[in-house]
């Protein structure tokens, strides 16, 4: 058994971290972290690490918690490395955000370096004697740009989640405190006050970490009705 080399470049933060094993023929990569901007240079050196030898790699995926457009490079240079290679290369275990971020970039969420059936069949090229005015001319497709940008804000709409995070975890710890619930209950109570006040979970989690100190302000009027809503239905 050959342990793969740590595959970060000098310089490079450690957003991604690919760790793994080689036995008998068979390379079995982990990667921990966010596929965001340099990591297809940190999955080069992984792979540059391998055996010349390699017979099949398969990378996990399941330590992996964000995925941007970035991801889809990370993607390209699999795929790249086994038709060149000409050895198998999977890549598996996928769950939250980058499997939704897969799942808009039309690939196969079980392995997306496999074809695809969610992919959309290419549209046939416009023929150049046809007139556009004509309704029965076909037309260029705007699917593209769109599936872009839906990409785009839900990645988008990703990074604010993780940022989140600190401030959602710290408002849970102070209802359980006050109010003697559990962390899911916590968060039920976070979200249902969130959808009732019509408040952004953040905004709502951040008025309940801040009314916690000596001297914090009370949530506003609408997020402390909503609280007492929600607290109410879980008979707290």
């Amino acid at each position: 058994m050959t342990p793969a080399a740590p595959p970060r470049l000098a310089g490079t933060p450690a957003t991604l971290v690919i760790d793994g094993r080689v036995d008998a023929g068979r390379a079995v990569l982990v990667a921990r972290g966010q596929l965001v901007h340099g990591c297809a240079d940190i999955l080069a050196e992984a792979l540059a690490a391998l055996p010349a030898d390699v017979e099949r790699v398969d990378l996990d995926m399941g330590d992996v918690e964000f995925m941007d457009t970035a991801g889809l490079r990370f993607l390209d240079l699999l795929g790249g490395f086994s038709h060149r290679q000409a050895v198998p290369v999977t890549a598996t275990n996928w769950h939250g955000g980058p499997l939704r971020i897969l799942e808009l970039a039309g690939l196969d969420t079980t392995d997306p370096l496999r074809a695809t059936a969610h992919r959309p069949e290419p549209r046939p090229a416009p023929d150049p004697t046809a007139d556009p005015a004509d309704p029965a001319a076909p037309q260029a497709s705007a699917a593209p740009a769109e599936r872009l940008h839906v990409l785009q804000e839900e990645v988008e709409q990703l990074r604010q989640a993780i940022a989140s995070r600190p401030v959602i975890d710290q408002a849970r710890g102070v209802l359980m405190a006050l109010h003697a619930c559990t962390s899911d209950e916590a968060w039920h109570i976070l979200r249902e006050a969130s959808q009732l006040s019509n408040t952004k979970l953040r905004t709502v989690a951040a008025a309940v970490t801040a009314s916690a100190g000596s001297d914090g302000p009370p949530p506003p009027a609408e997020v402390r009705t909503a609280l007492r809503t929600a607290l109410g239905r879980i008979g707290r």
